[in-house]
Order: C-alpha cells, then sequence, then structure tokens
C-alpha cells in the first residue's frame, strides 16, 4: 500500500487535532483558531487531490471521516469543558457519532458489514459543526472585535447545529434499521 499525497493531506489533518486542543488549553486561541482553520482548509484540498489526480483509496476513504471527527469531536469536548459550548450539544455531537461507530461495528459483528456513504444531511451537519466551531474560535480569539449580535448569532448556530445533528443521526440509524432489517442481511449465525 503505497500512501499519495491526498492521504498525506488527511493525516497532517488528523495529526492537528491534538495540537489544536493543546492551543485551546493553554490559551493559545488565535493560533488554536488558525489552525482549525488550515485543518478546515486541508479538507477540502485532500478531496480535490484524490478526485482530481485520481488518488481516491480505501485508506483514504476511512482515514478521511477519522481525521474530520478526531478534529471535531476533540474540539467540541474542548470548548464544552471550557464552557464555551454548551454541554447539551457537545453529549448530542458525541453520543450522534458514537451511535455511527456502534452500529457500523455491531453490524460487522453480526456478519453484516456495512458500507456507510456519507448522508446529505451528515454533509451539511459536518460543514454547520465546523462553522460553529470557526465561529466560536473567532469568538474567543478576537473578543475585542465582536459586534454584540455575535452572541445571538452563535447561539441561532448552536440550535442549527442540533437540528442537524438530530436530523443526520435519525437518518444514520433508519438506513441502519433498513440495511440490518433487508432480506440479504438475514444471515445463519
Amino acid at each position: 500500500m503505497t500512501v499519495n499525497i491526498a492521504n498525506l493531506v488527511t493525516l497532517i489533518r488528523l495529526l492537528l487535532a491534538p495540537v489544536v486542543i493543546w492551543l485551546l488549553l493553554d490559551g493559545q486561541h488565535g493560533l488554536a483558531f488558525a489552525l482549525f482553520v488550515f485543518a478546515g482548509v486541508t479538507d477540502a484540498i485532500d478531496g480535490m487531490i484524490a478526485k482530481r489526480f485520481n488518488q481516491v483509496t480505501e485508506l483514504g476513504a476511512y482515514l478521511d471521516p477519522i481525521a474530520d471527527k478526531a478534529l471535531l469531536v476533540s474540539i467540541f469536548v474542548t470548548l464544552g469543558i471550557m464552557q464555551e459550548l454548551p454541554v447539551w450539544l457537545v453529549l448530542l455531537a458525541v453520543s450522534r457519532d458514537a451511535l455511527i461507530v456502534g452500529g457500523v461495528l455491531l453490524s460487522y459483528t453480526l456478519g453484516t458489514p456495512l458500507i456507510m456513504n456519507p448522508l446529505r444531511i451528515s454533509k451539511l451537519n459536518t460543514v454547520v459543526q465546523i462553522a460553529l466551531v470557526a465561529a466560536v474560535l473567532a469568538h474567543i480569539s478576537f473578543p475585542a472585535y465582536q459586534p454584540e449580535l455575535a452572541g445571538v448569532a452563535l447561539g441561532y448556530m448552536v440550535w442549527f447545529t442540533a437540528a442537524t445533528t438530530l436530523a443526520s443521526g435519525g437518518a444514520y440509524i433508519l438506513t441502519w434499521f433498513r440495511t440490518m432489517n433487508a432480506p440479504s442481511a438475514i444471515k445463519d449465525i
């Protein structure tokens, strides 16, 4: 197995997760914001490189969502600990991801491996979560440059993130149940 440029870019995003967390916890919010934005850009770049230069690989198909979730989940948890995001939203986002991973693992255990393709609502949810994290990081990084409406906008973003997280989790649950209950999924155990 060879590692290509697209996968290396994805690996960089994965390795940035603990660095961004450390910077946040160390109070270096501006640098954490900049690296998070850079990590977000690498998400677009790795996909573009993979498609444009025919570097789509099975490794990349697994590595990309792992890098996304490692970055988002760890930052959500950290911002929750810092009381910059509501704990209930952090629990909702983390629970959704745990539910998806648990469903995939259970399907493998039952002998019906799933190929989970990202749903449109989940792609929207990822974009909304990234936007919320970027907005929160900008808010804590540059407090002097925030209009009074920033807090109101963040409040709406929190609720929109919660709505897309619930919709995405529900869509995955329905997809999982349909797949697992399909006649072809029933196997002798």
